[in-house]
């Protein structure tokens, strides 16, 4: 006999929340739209973390996300509050990220009437509906078990993504009769066709030049995709939010190089391809934006959503299925290990990319190797900058979720810092180091003041090259002339220390190695890099 209590729509929310759904980190700034749902977090072991943002506090639920594998929640004021994580979705929806935002919105009665009230969107459902896997607002509040187990299913059982649910300020404090034990669904990925299985087993196993590319979709099943790779001794793409599915440094792993000269070619002479996880796309596989990444041979592709199995190449065969399930699956049908030279094709590949050796890459090989030597097991969050431009090439790391970034996909600016402050959160286990540029963190240099607040130990790496350096080649590329490209940076250290941030100014290698010596580890700490400078030191 389940035993039944009533409580407000927000108390029931919160309730949901922490004890059916396992939440315990929200990311939001209260508003006086949403403060209901505050009184519902009295109490509550429920970690509730303000950024000053709330673009911060989306990238903030995406990395929790990318680095705990379980779904970041915000709480975010009605309109402005929505179009400030817009773009944050949007990244999130772009690399099928699990995020829940939850949001207050104008009373029912006054819905869609333009009458100037506080907040007021014409519809900011519509508004926000193209940046999440589904907008629901709320009618009534004895359906909100339903929307939020709607919102989890999707979470769970299909491709990931935001989802938005937004409450009406009259719906907070509404009286909710709600059983106390509310037990969530047990849910259950979807296994590939047996008969499909059964002929891309028959595909695999005549192959004599077979690749694999794995995607984010894979990063739950590190196990299961390294045995089947070594099983089909295969060559293997892991992609920017793939890396590490292999462990650092495997024989069979090409790394995210698919947009470069030796691996394309590789590609092309493939006879069969696997292609699990991976939608294919031209920022993991065209990084250089000449469609040059072609697939000739017969192509596996495995995806939960079925969409995904018919973009961007043309497909042999097409399995609906969990990444998870389906790699699982493979390997049971596959007893004996193929013999297809896969060691030596990827060595042969990777020799000739010579990473280590690419006047591409000369300035961060010091840089990461430092990184490396000094905090081996750090999670990597990147920003799109030129450091991890080239740390999607050059970076292996030991497991998945430890490296993730904004460069692919939506390819926002500003997501480094606030999204390592949220992978912090969820990993407190493990160093976390930001890498951003000084043009795209000034979009959310104002996180610094919650790193400090929440006492996180995030080392953000700064490179400061004094602009938009990869617009400014760009440019340069296309003869138009350099214009709002070199752009005036303040004084990042400055700035820093007036957050009660430390920081420190490094121009070489040897002085980033002992700023990571001498770094305190109860609190953020601001490395600066002069690029200028560094290229100076490295050259020497």
């Amino acid at each position: 006999m389940s035993v039944s209590k009533t409580l407000t729509c927000a108390e029931l929310l919160i309730h949901l929340l922490r004890d059916t759904y396992g939440v315990r980190a929200l990311f939001g700034i209260p508003g006086v739209h949403t403060v209901e749902l505050y009184r519902g977090l009295e109490g509550s072991d429920v970690q509730h973390v303000t950024p000053r943002h709330e673009q911060g506090a989306g990238f903030m639920a995406d990395g929790y996300a990318r680095a705990s594998g379980k779904p970041g929640v915000c709480l975010i004021i009605t309109g402005p509050g929505m179009t400030n994580i817009a773009t944050a979705m949007g990244q999130a929806l772009a690399d099928s990220i699990p995020m829940l935002v939850i949001s207050s919105v104008n009373r029912r009665d006054t819905l869609g009437l333009g009458q100037g009230r506080l907040h007021e969107l014409p519809s900011q459902q519509q508004m926000i509906s193209g940046v999440a896997r589904f907008s629901h607002t709320l009618l009534d509040a004895k359906t909100l078990p339903e929307v939020l187990a709607r919102a989890f299913a999707v979470f769970n059982g299909a491709r990931p993504g935001p989802v938005h649910i937004e409450i009406p300020i009259d719906l907070f404090n509404a009286p909710v009769n709600a059983p106390l034990t509310w037990q969530a669904p047990m849910l259950y990925r979807a296994a590939p066709d047996p008969e499909g299985l059964a002929e891309a087993t028959r595909l695999l196993q005549t192959a004599k030049q077979p690749l694999v590319l794995l995607g984010g979709g894979c990063v739950s099943a590190p196990q299961a995709a390294r045995a089947l790779v070594e099983q089909l001794d295969a060559p293997t793409v892991t992609t920017i939010n793939a890396k590490g599915l292999l462990g650092r440094n495997h024989p069979l792993d090409l790394g995210a190089n698919a947009a470069l000269p030796a691996v394309r070619e590789l590609a092309a002479n493939a006879d069969v391809i696997l292609a699990v996880g991976t939608e294919l796309g031209e920022t993991d596989y065209d990084v250089v934006f000449d469609d040059g990444f072609h697939l000739n041979g017969a192509l596996i592709r495995i995806d939960l959503d079925p969409e995904q199995l018919v973009r961007n190449q043309r497909t042999t065969l097409g399995l609906v299925g969990d990444a998870g399930r389906s790699l699982e699956l493979l390997l049971s049908h596959i007893p004996e290990p193929l013999k297809c030279n896969g060691a030596e094709r990827t060595a042969a590949a990777l020799n000739a990319l010579d990473l280590v050796n690419d006047p591409a890459f000369s300035d961060f090989v010091p840089l990461y190797q430092t990184l490396a030597e000094h905090l081996p097991d750090a999670i990597l969050v990147g920003d799109s900058t030129a450091p991890v431009y080239a740390g999607n090439h050059l970076v292996s790391q030991p497991e998945p979720r430890r490296y993730f970034n904004a460069s692919t996909g939506y390819g926002t600016l500003g997501y480094g810092l606030p999204a390592a402050l949220g992978a912090q959160l969820a990993r407190a286990d493990l160093p976390v180091i930001a890498l951003v540029g000084d043009g795209g963190v000034m979009f959310t240099l104002s996180e610094l003041a919650t790193a400090v607040e929440e006492r996180l130990p995030v080392v953000i790496v700064l490179w400061h090259n004094a602009g938009y350096e990869e617009i400014r080649r760009y440019m340069d590329a296309n003869g138009v002339a350099r214009l709002a490209v070199d752009i005036q940076a303040p004084n990042f250290l400055t700035l820093a220390e007036g957050f009660g941030c430390p920081g420190v100014l490094v121009e070489s290698p040897a002085e980033l190695a002992q700023a990571l010596i001498d770094r305190v580890p109860n609190g953020p700490l601001l490395i600066e890099i002069d690029a200028a400078a560094w290229q100076r030191a490295i050259s020497d």
